[in-house]
């Protein structure tokens, strides 16, 4: 008979040493099963992780990716620390897209200088907003947070999607589900004139170094890690529950919604459908990924950033299917919990637990 057992000291080096550990054994399991569909696992991997830094224009295109996920990530992973299990970082991202344009097109024939600020604040309020309904939920009516935050990503898809259909629409974009092209006076500007680097690229990296100050060096980041690692102590120590869970839940939908704003405002430069691929659902393997540590989110956007650009060079110049890239992405988030399971738990016999 086997059993789970807590470790009573889990190895430090091994929680550092487990995301490089997890990306392995996905590699490893990425090259049987691109050979198991006839394809090369070594030209797979190389399309998939070298070709998309293969020259500088790529790169930036990475940092493009990179940033809103490490946007959402960073919010997340405050999330996470403080145990408030947020899955709506997609639904948030939407909701941002969707308030930020509905500001760009009212500046659509203006000069203002306003023009581009009033949008973010609208992008970042929006998101805001579709983080505080599942919270509400949750501290009001004690509702699950995962599932209402999963049921709020799907509405606010179909919102965006109604707007794109219906008063946002483009009167002069011959039906197409898309939006008029934004005015310059709301686009973010672009850092390199040679590449598509723009300014939300930027606000990620500042969320991330923000976020690591909140949660390394103020009380209420102490706060937020001693709410998530014991609960029934910090309420001891009089930390507010409620209040901290506003706290994280609003930093987070206020970064995704930046992060959907800052997507139509930057390299989309309008409002469609398809704003975001899915970078709400995938911060959470980038969360996980960098320890829930909103530096070490740095490094794993950058990872997944390439692996989604690494996904689309697979598709185009081998035919490997999209849905095998994101299999690539569920199994490194499966992989990295399984070994730190391993890491705070190890499996003992009975017959070992009694001797």
């Amino acid at each position: 008979m086997i059993r789970i057992q807590a470790r009573t000291e889990p190895s430090t080096l091994m929680k550092v040493a487990s995301p490089l550990l997890a990306i392995v054994l996905t590699l490893i399991f990425g090259s049987i099963l691109f050979t198991a569909i006839g394809k090369d696992p070594y030209q797979a991997l190389h399309v998939l992780l070298i070709a998309p830094l293969a020259d500088s224009y790529n790169i930036g295109e990475m940092f493009v990716k990179m940033g809103p996920l490490l946007l959402c990530a960073v919010g997340l992973s405050l999330c996470y620390r403080a145990n408030m299990w947020n899955i709506g970082a997609e639904g948030q991202l939407l909701a941002g897209a969707l308030g930020g344009s509905a500001i760009a097109l009212y500046f659509i024939d203006s000069e203002s200088v306003f023009a581009l600020p009033l949008t973010l604040i609208a992008g970042i309020l929006s998101g805001m907003l579709w983080a505080a309904l599942p919270t509400f939920l949750k501290l009001r009516y004690n509702s699950n947070l995962i599932l209402t935050t999963i049921m709020f990503n799907y509405i606010a898809l179909y919102l965006l999607i109604w707007a794109v259909h219906g008063p946002l629409r483009d009167p002069d974009g011959y039906g197409f589900p898309e939006s008029a092209i934004f005015s310059d006076t709301t686009l973010l500007p672009t850092i390199f004139e040679s590449s598509r680097i723009h300014l939300g690229v930027l606000f990620a990296v500042l969320a991330g170094v923000v976020g690591w100050f909140i949660l390394s060096k103020t009380h209420l980041g102490f706060q937020i890690r001693v709410f998530g690692a014991d609960e029934p102590a910090a309420r001891y120590a009089g930390f507010s529950g409620k209040k901290l869970s506003w706290f994280v839940m609003l930093f987070a939908g206020a970064l995704a919604g930046l992060a959907g704003v800052s997507e139509t405002t930057g390299p989309i430069g309008q409002l469609v459908p398809n704003v975001s691929p899915g970078y709400g659902y995938s911060a959470i393997i980038v969360a996980y990924l960098g320890r829930l540590h909103p530096i070490g989110a740095i490094l794993a956007a950058i990872f997944m950033a390439v692996l989604y650009m690494g996904g689309d060079l697979a598709q185009i110049e081998m035919g490997i299917p999209v849905a095998v890239v994101s299999m690539f992405q569920g199994v490194l988030l499966f992989f990295l919990l399984a070994c730190d399971f391993f890491i705070n738990n190890r499996l003992i016999s009975t017959n070992q637990a009694t001797n």
